[in-house]
């Protein structure tokens, strides 16, 4: 698809990158400062002037600072789609939504008895109200004490958290303090802004990602296992091609049922199409995916090669995510590129409004746009890759534990017992700095080699998807102990469990595992994996695994190296106080390494009589252009 789009004369992602470079070196280390208006500052890490920005802080100071900037956007960007999850579920109590319901009353009740709500047994209105003020109480909540959700971690990490002081008052008041703290002349501590940088992302985790997993779970269905297909093979060319892309299924799941509304089916017949074929993109494609098996398209970065292919009617979006180069790259061929949330306008593209209180009318409108738009298309440039894969996805915590029979125990017998080495989250984005999915694959396919169990979520599950590892059969790949657990309960080696916000399920499970061994989440033997992150959501989920006691490996070098305070912090001392350190490793073999040697670890001493297995070294040395000094 990269060559026919430079045969059609139209730019990528690639392209883009390419004329950037080289990239800014201040800015790769972290170390440059537009916090107030007597900057821009940088600063010199190669022992010359500067040394200060012009205020005075220092190289650690600025990049504390940028880095907890991050950590704040991101806690956002995924909190405020928990908080939309919840003023849905209120408008549907209060009878303003009625396009929506609740589809998973029992999980309705378990959340409501949760949260201490009293006659969660009815399951009436009265109970969907109650659950949504609990928890939109938690975003605006100011005081000390637990938020909900938290103890569903273990008392353990719950007393580090105390004892630390990063146990989160409220949602919004830390991000609003990280901010706060951020501004020019207030918080120059490092460790201080790296430390409200771990409650912030805690808020994030534990509050409002999994808020917006649980409610969505509530309101749309909680997966379980679904087969599907994957990658740019399942655009249709006989078919209106619809793309959702973005990260909040209210959208997308109107969009699907309003496809097979039969007006608009045969209004497509009679435009010479033999149906409408709706397909997914990034996280909108994994929910979808997860609950009703829509195929995906790919990941974030296949979203211009779906439009180059010349097939789409219409790509549709929400937040999160999207190129704004569709707009421009619409045009080039026939799609529609349609906006609908008030947060996310994109100049040049069509914008409906999506309206939850007018859902259907609204879709049917979307839909009706994708379908009239195909007498458009051009047969002479349509071109479609043939590839496909089968790809089974849907595995909620609950799905998980109906396949272990109803309990965690099994899974932690099959670790002590040394079937199952331990478990790794891999999630993340792509990065076009590196080779598309490749450090996933690599990653992914040396750990379960190695009789790891993967959970995956977000583009790393697609990216898994479109490499056969989330079929059955995919245990081939896997290590002997892994193949005959995976084996037993018909179940992959690579576990898709949602979108990027449901990176909380992992959490969840994490929390179960430790409740049922009397330990530490920072004992447990897991790790996380993040190959080819790239936004500012990734920098908040890697922060609040670390400070859930998960040690995690980053494929792509974030910008803090221009300090080695802060460095130092994050991949070293940190641990002595979270149980828990980032590394940094940008191949693929060497992240495996670390992350089975440091489950090989946990798991040597949580079970008494456990011996270390062997495993080849992979011995590298990555050396960053411009960096003041290499990074083992």
């Amino acid at each position: 698809m990269i060559d026919k789009a430079a045969a059609d004369g139209v730019e990528t992602v690639w392209d883009r990158l390419e004329r950037q470079l080289p990239q800014c070196r201040f800015g790769q280390l972290g170390i440059c400062c537009d916090n107030c208006a007597m900057g821009p500052c940088r600063i010199n890490p190669f022992g010359e002037e500067p040394k200060t920005g012009v205020c005075g802080a220092t190289a650690d100071v600025i990049v504390a600072r940028n880095l907890l900037v991050h950590i704040a956007t991101g806690s956002a960007a995924h909190s405020d789609h928990g908080r939309d999850m919840v003023l849905l579920l209120e408008a549907i109590a209060e009878g303003r939504v009625t396009d929506y319901r609740v589809k998973d009353n029992a999980k309705l009740l378990r959340l409501a008895r949760e949260l201490g709500i009293d006659g969660a047994e009815n399951g009436d209105t009265a109970v969907v109200s109650a659950v949504a003020e609990k928890l939109l109480g938690v975003f605006g909540r100011q005081v000390k004490g637990m938020l909900p959700f938290f103890t569903r971690a273990p008392r353990k990490r719950c007393e580090c958290w105390n004892r630390l002081g990063v146990m989160p008052r409220g949602i919004d008041r830390e991000i609003v303090e990280s901010l706060h703290r951020t501004h020019m002349g207030v918080d120059n501590d490092a460790a201080s802004l790296l430390m409200q940088g771990v409650r912030t992302a805690l808020a994030d985790g534990w509050a409002g990602s999994m808020i917006a997993t649980e409610v969505s779970d509530v309101i749309f269905g909680t997966p379980a296992p679904v087969t599907t297909r994957v990658n740019l093979g399942v655009l249709r060319p006989d078919m209106v091609n619809i793309i959702v892309h973005g990260h909040e299924l209210v959208l997308s799941e109107m969009v699907v049922l309003a496809a097979s509304d039969k007006r608009l089916v045969e209004q497509a017949a009679r435009l010479g199409a033999t149906g409408i074929n709706v397909c997914g993109i990034c996280c909108t494609g994994n929910e979808i995916l997860a609950r009703k098996g829509v195929p995906v398209v790919g990941n974030f970065l296949q979203q211009e090669l779906a439009v180059i292919t010349g097939a789409v009617e219409a790509m549709v979006v929400d937040v999160q995510c999207i190129f704004p180069s569709i707009a421009h790259l619409s045009k080039c061929y026939h799609t529609k590129f349609i906006s609908t949330s008030a947060k996310a306008k994109f100049t040049g593209a069509t914008h409906i409004a999506f309206d939850e209180a007018a859902a259907w009318e609204t879709a049917c409108t979307i839909v009706e746009t994708a379908v009239d738009n195909f007498r458009n298309r051009r047969a002479d440039i349509v071109e479609i890759p043939p590839e496909i894969m089968d790809a089974m996805a849907g595995f909620s915590v609950e799905a998980l534990l109906d396949a272990l029979g109803g309990s965690v125990a099994p899974l932690c017998e099959a670790i002590e017992q040394g079937g199952l080495r331990g478990i790794a989250g891999v999630v993340g984005c792509n990065n076009p700095k590196v080779k598309h999915d490749e450090a996933h694959y690599r990653l992914v396919t040396e750990l379960i080699r190695h009789d790891v169990l993967v959970v995956s979520t977000g583009c790393n599950a697609i990216a898994c998807a479109k490499q056969g590892l989330l079929q059955i059969d995919a245990v081939s790949m896997a290590g002997e102990g892994l193949s005959r657990f995976c084996s037993s309960l018909g179940i992959p080696p690579v576990l898709h469990m949602g979108s990027c916000v449901d990176i909380s399920r992992i959490l969840t499970l994490a929390g179960a595992l430790a409740q049922h061994l009397d330990c530490d989440i920072a004992d447990l033997p897991i790790a996380g994996g993040a190959p080819e992150w790239m936004s500012q959501k990734a920098i908040s989920i890697a922060t609040y695994l670390l400070g859930s006691g998960i040690f995690t490996v980053l494929g792509v070098v974030p910008p803090v190296l221009g300090s080695e305070a802060v460095a130092g912090i994050l991949c070293d001392s940190v641990e002595e106080i979270l149980g828990a350190k980032f590394a940094i490793e940008t191949d693929p073999a060497a992240m495996a390494e670390q992350m089975i040697q440091h489950i090989d670890l946990k798991r040597s001493r949580l079970f008494s009589g456990f011996k270390v297995l062997e495993l080849e070294t992979v011995t590298t040395r990555t050396k960053i252009a411009g960096m003041p000094h290499e990074k083992r």
